[in-house]
């Protein structure tokens, strides 16, 4: 079993060019209400990040220390539904775009989707301009525990047929019943660890 990640807080950014230096960096994104937060807190194995009842906290690129890989992980605004001035909104997709293109440290976006009711438009949305623009992407399937275990194997099958991906390419997990985190958090060692230290 691997060990969590040890994520540590650095700091909370509005702009790519503030970001501290980095060997490597992974990177999550996803709807408001996919469920980030959780899933950092569970690669970390403890409270690392803030978790809210209402879509939309995070507001900055979260950038923390990946201690054990001497990189960096970064939770990005979620985009989607979110209750927070129309303004503010507006101004994270131009920052999404510009971190997801130019941070020349990143080697691995998660695109994070709901497991539960499949990829959303705005998902597939996010998916496309990934491949698009030719960004190195895993998707990661969340609420796992949601999902009927009669169910899951249909479940799985739409899931990666929405994605156009084969089955074994998408990572489901529950950060509630810490399924597939410890996968998880080995490929994030991996992906790390695949630029020269």
């Amino acid at each position: 079993m691997s060990q969590p990640l040890r994520l540590r807080f650095l700091i909370g950014v509005p702009e790519i060019g503030q970001l501290p230096e980095s060997r490597a960096e992974v990177a999550v994104v996803g709807r408001s209400n996919v469920g980030k937060s959780s899933l950092i807190n569970a690669l970390a194995g403890g409270k690392t990040a803030r978790v809210s009842k209402k879509p939309g906290r995070t507001q900055l690129l979260t950038c923390f220390a990946l201690a054990r890989d001497n990189a960096t992980f970064v939770d990005c605004p979620g985009y989607g539904y979110a209750k927070a001035p129309k303004a503010i909104r507006n101004s994270w997709q131009p920052m999404l775009e510009r971190y997801l293109l130019e941070r020349e440290q990143l080697v691995m976006i998660m695109l994070l989707v709901d497991g539960e009711i499949g990829p959303t438009e705005s998902d597939l949305e996010m998916l496309g301009w990934l491949r698009e623009h030719g960004r190195p992407h895993t998707v990661v399937a969340t609420k796992l525990d949601k999902v009927k275990p009669s169910q899951l194997g249909k479940r799985q099958r739409e899931v990666a047929s929405q994605c156009r991906l084969p089955m074994s390419a998408v990572a489901w997990i529950s950060a509630a019943k810490n399924a597939g985190i410890s996968r998880l958090c080995e490929l994030v060692h991996l992906w790390v660890g695949g630029k020269s230290r």
